[in-house]
Parts: structure tokens; sequence; C-alpha cells
């Protein structure tokens, strides 16, 4: 399957998070259930793919047989590392490419569908990141999104708030538990389609970034 890597300046730069985020992602695809969401997070797509935040590759052993090609976009180095190791064993063709989502190196209406698995949380600019989106996909493409998201209380959307501003980004890559990444995406000019809400871990300790959305929505067209 045609894999590659392109050497150039890393725009993203989280080595100690990068090795911990790896080890624990493995054992949270059972434990918390990720797998089987990504499963149903992929489910039916077809033709090309573009994957932002691809991280490891987690996502890679569950695309369908009916998806021509992914391109996968990695901005650090390690986590780049780990899913060109994965994309060999996908069942679909994957290229792994170094870059980042608020300016993806690839060309305009040249997707059918696009995924952002636990991503918008941590891109710099979200507004952009979706508008660059939009215009990768072609008309009528379909945003796959399984996403942290704003807690739906008052309670927990405070306890977000806190956590954001003080250690959590520091902690965990820049992540940003309290985005309304929903509403952002309807914002950017998508068509929501399809949304649950769900809680990750399901039972059990609940933390700033348990609320998650699992999501559909279209470029108009």
């Amino acid at each position: 399957m045609p894999i590659r890597s392109r050497v150039m300046r890393e725009p993203v730069n989280h080595p100690l998070f990068a090795r911990f985020y790896a080890r624990c992602a493995q054992g949270a695809e059972t434990r918390m259930g990720l797998a089987e969401l990504r499963g149903e997070l992929l489910a039916g797509l077809s033709g090309r793919v573009i994957e932002i935040g691809a991280g490891p590759g987690l996502n890679f052993r569950h695309y369908p047989r009916t998806v021509a090609e992914v391109v996968a976009i990695e901005p650090e180095r390690h986590l780049r590392r780990l899913a060109l190791d994965e994309a060999q064993r996908a069942q679909v063709p994957v290229d792994v490419v170094p870059g980042v989502a608020e300016a993806l190196p690839v060309k305009s209406e040249g997707f059918d569908a696009a995924v952002s698995s636990l991503v918008m949380c941590s891109v710099r600019d979200q507004a952009r990141t979706l508008g660059e989106l939009l215009r990768v996909l072609r008309p009528g493409g379909e945003l796959r999104l399984l996403e942290h998201c704003r807690a739906p209380g008052r309670a927990g959307a405070a306890v977000q708030w806190v956590a954001d501003h003080t250690f959590w980004p520091l902690l965990f890559g820049g992540c940003r538990t309290g985005r309304d990444t929903p509403a952002a995406v309807e914002a950017s000019g998508f068509e929501l389609l399809e949304l649950r809400r769900l809680r990750i871990p399901e039972r059990g300790l609940q933390v700033p970034s348990s609320p998650h959305v699992l999501a559909t929505a279209r470029r108009p067209g």
C-alpha cells in the first residue's frame, strides 16, 4: 500500500505527551469502548478520505474496504512514526503526511469525506480548521466527528473552564475540554446531520474530558 512521509519543520512538538498518549491509548480502546465507537464513526465511508490529527493511527484498522484512500495528517513526529507503522497493517491504502489542520497540504474539493477524532479539542484555531475541511471536501461530502465537547450542565462547564485555563492544556498537549464543537461546526457552514452525546468512560470517575459527541455533518451543495 502506498505510504509516504515528507520532511518538514515540525509544527507541533509535544514529545512527552505524545509518548504518554500512545502508551495509554491502546488500553482505552477496549477499556473505554473507543474501538467500538471508532467503528461506528467510520462505518459506511467510501471514496477518498482525509483524516486530521491521526495520532498513532488507531482509526486505520476500522476503515471499511469501500474507502479507496486515506490521507492522514499528523503534525507530531513521534505519533506520525507510529501512524506509519499502523498504516502498513490497514486494509485500505493510507498515506501519512505531516501538516496542521489549519493549513491542510492538499487540493480543494479532493475528498469525499473527512474524519476528526479527538482533535478539535487541541487545534490552535478551530474555525480555521473547519474552514479548511470545508475547502477540501467536495460539495455534499461528509465530516465525521468523535470529539470532546462542552459539558451540557453549568457545573460541568464550569469545571471544564477552570481546567482549560489552568493545568489541563499543559498536561494534555494543548487539549481544551470545554469547546462547543457542534456549534462551531454549524457556524463554519457545515450542515449538522446527526449528533449523539456520550460520556467516556460511561461509568465510574468522570473528568473534564468525559463529555463527547459522535456526529456527522455535510458540506452543502
